[in-house]
C-alpha cells in the first residue's frame, strides 16, 4: 500500500481540526466553549518533522482544553460524538492510533483536557499565575517549547493565549542569571582543551571540545532569548538563530581541528564572537570581551598566582568568560537571585533525560541547588 502524501504535522492537524473536529463539535455542542491546539510531544510541534517520522505516534491530531465544568458535563458527549463523526483517515492519513499489543481498541487522536491540569502535568505550573523565579529554573526549556510552540486552532477562553504569552520567555533576572552561569560553565573548562592536548591526551581534547561546543551553543540561545530543545532538535534549532552562520562555523573548525591549538582558539573566538553580539543586540552587561592565555587570566601583573612561586606558561587560548559573567550578573535586579550559586536552571547542571522529562523531579533539583554563592577558598583544580 502506498503511504499518503506527507504533509507537515502542523498543518496536517490544523486542518483535521478545521475541517473535521470542529463541525463535529459544533453539531454535536453548538454552545462549548473551548480551545484546540497542537502542542506538547511531537517533532511536528517544532515544525522538525519529516517523512521519518510519520513511523510512530504521528498523524492529524489535537488537544482540546475546556473548563473542568463542561469536561464533567459534555466530555462523554462530546468523545462519543467525535468517534461516530471522525473518520478513519484524513488526507489518507490515520485519524486513531492503535498500540500494539495492548488488546485496546484503536484510540482517536483527540484529547481533552483542562488546561490547568495539562500545565500541572507537563510543566509542574500553576496556570493560573506567572512562575516565581525558583519554578523558572526547575521547568527545562524543552517543556517550554514543547508548551509555546506549535499552534492555536481555537481559544474561546482565553487561556492558551494568556499562558503562552506568560511562558514566551524568562523574565529577565532570570534570563540574566542563566547568561551569567553559562559564562561561567566556559570558563570552568576552556583551557582544559590545551591542557589535554598538552598531555597527548586527543580523545579527551576532542572530549572537551565538544562539550564546550554544546556550551557556546546553549549560550547562543540565550544570547538569542530563544528557548533550546532536547537533543534530537538542538542543531537543527540552532540552525536557525541569528548568529549561527558565524558561530556555527567557528565550532565545525574546532570540533574537526587536528591539534589542540586550532580547536581552542576556534571555541574562544565562538564565544567572543557572541560576547560581541550580546553588545550589539544591546542587551544588559558592560561587557569587555578578550581573548589571553590562561596564563595571563590567572596570573595577572603583580598577583602571582600559584604560592610556590613557580610561573609555567598555560599558553592556552581563553576568553575572560568569568568578567563577563560578573558583568551580566551584576545586572541582576532580584537581590535572591544575583547572590545564587552560578549553577543555573536545572537543563544548565543536568543532562539526564530521566530527570528533564518529570516536573517534579526538575523543580525539586532546582529547589535543592538554589543557594547564595560562596567565597572560593581555594584556586580552581588542574
Amino acid at each position: 500500500m502506498e503511504a499518503p502524501q506527507f504533509i507537515p504535522g502542523l498543518e496536517l492537524s490544523r486542518r483535521y481540526f478545521q475541517e473535521v473536529v470542529e463541525p463535529v463539535i459544533g453539531a454535536a455542542l453548538p454552545s462549548l466553549r473551548y480551545g484546540a491546539a497542537l502542542i506538547g510531544y511531537g517533532s511536528e510541534v517544532q515544525g522538525f518533522d519529516t517523512p521519518m517520522s510519520t513511523d510512530h505516534n504521528w498523524g492529524p491530531r489535537v488537544l482540546l482544553f475546556a473548563s473542568l465544568a463542561d469536561l464533567a458535563a459534555h466530555g462523554e458527549a462530546m468523545r462519543a460524538a467525535l468517534e461516530a463523526g471522525v473518520p478513519r483517515t484524513f488526507l489518507g492519513w490515520p485519524t486513531r492510533i492503535e498500540m500494539a499489543q495492548s488488546g485496546l481498541p484503536p484510540a482517536l487522536r483527540v484529547e481533552s483536557h483542562a488546561l490547568a491540569d495539562w500545565v500541572r502535568g507537563w510543566l509542574g505550573l500553576d496556570a493560573g499565575r506567572d512562575p516565581t523565579w525558583r519554578e523558572w529554573l526547575g521547568v527545562p526549556e524543552q517543556g517550554l517549547i514543547e508548551a509555546t510552540a506549535g499552534a492555536v486552532f481555537r481559544d474561546d477562553l482565553g487561556e492558551l493565549g494568556a499562558l503562552r504569552a506568560r511562558l514566551a520567555y524568562f523574565p529577565r533576572d532570570v534570563w540574566l542569571y542563566k547568561l551569567a552561569c553559562q559564562w561561567e560553565r566556559i570558563g570552568q573548562e576552556q583551557a582544559f582543551v590545551g591542557r589535554t592536548g598538552d598531555l597527548g591526551d586527543e580523545l579527551g581534547s576532542r572530549i572537551i571540545a565538544a562539550r564546550l561546543a554544546r556550551d557556546v551553543m546553549r549560550l547562543s540561545f540565550l544570547v538569542e532569548r530563544q528557548y533550546a530543545p532536547y537533543p534530537k532538535w538542538f542543531g537543527s534549532a540552532f540552525a536557525r538563530l541569528g548568529c549561527a552562520a558565524e558561530i556555527g562555523a567557528l565550532l565545525t573548525a574546532a570540533l574537526e581541528a587536528g591539534e589542540r591549538r586550532q580547536r581552542e582558539t576556534a571555541l574562544a573566538t565562538a564565544a567572543l564572537r557572541l560576547a560581541e553580539r550580546h553588545l550589539r543586540l544591546g542587551h544588559p552587561g558592560a561587557l569587555a570581551p578578550r581573548l589571553s592565555t590562561f596564563s595571563e587570566k590567572v596570573r595577572p601583573p603583580g598577583a602571582p598566582y600559584w604560592s610556590n612561586g613557580v610561573a609555567p606558561d598555560r599558553d592556552f587560548t581563553v576568553i575572560n568568560a568569568e568578567a563577563l559573567a560578573a558583568a551580566v550578573r551584576a545586572e541582576i535586579a532580584d537581590p535572591e537571585i544575583r547572590t545564587l550559586a552560578p549553577v543555573g536552571a536545572v537543563d544548565q547542571f543536568s543532562d539526564s533525560t530521566d530527570l528533564l522529562e518529570r516536573p517534579r523531579l526538575t523543580l525539586a533539583a532546582a529547589a535543592a541547588v538554589s543557594v547564595d554563592r560562596e567565597e572560593r577558598t581555594q584556586p580552581p583544580r588542574g
